[in-house]
């Protein structure tokens, strides 16, 4: 299928695929809660605790960014509404399709509508949120 035809929800659907994948092949038992009406795509096991976690899918924002959503977005009876995960979710799971990596960021961490992560910048500023501190490396902060 190529990327002109994929819908949103098809996109949403591999990163969810890919990454579960990458959490089992940590050792992490994973969950799907029934049906659609949770914020979070999954249950991660780390053994010592539960993390509700919504997978996102990354888009290139300008150069060396990317950007995902953090809000949800819905139509109920005609209306547009936004939402916020936080106090609902513990955590995205963030796949970058350009470099195919995954991210996790902390609900804590997270801004209320959208996230930039960046992969280089002209300046050191402490607004930045440097992509390379966010990159699952196996282990669930």
């Amino acid at each position: 299928m190529s990327s002109s035809t994929t819908n949103t929800k098809d996109k949403g659907d591999e990163t969810e695929v890919k990454v579960i994948s990458e959490l089992i092949s940590h050792g992490y038992s994973v969950s799907l809660p029934f049906g659609d009406n949770d914020k979070y795509d999954l249950i991660v096991d780390d053994s010592d605790s539960l993390h509700r976690v919504q997978c996102k899918t990354a888009w290139n924002n300008k150069p060396d960014t990317m950007r995902f959503n953090t809000h949800s977005q819905t139509t109920q009876e005609g209306e547009y509404h936004e939402n916020s995960y936080h106090g609902e979710i513990d955590a995205f799971a963030v796949r970058y399709p350009v470099n195919e990596k995954l991210y996790w960021i902390d609900i804590d961490e997270a801004t209320e509508q959208k996230m930039e992560l960046r992969f280089e910048a002209e300046i050191e500023h402490p607004s930045i949120n440097w992509a390379a501190d966010y990159e699952f490396d196996g282990g669930i902060p």
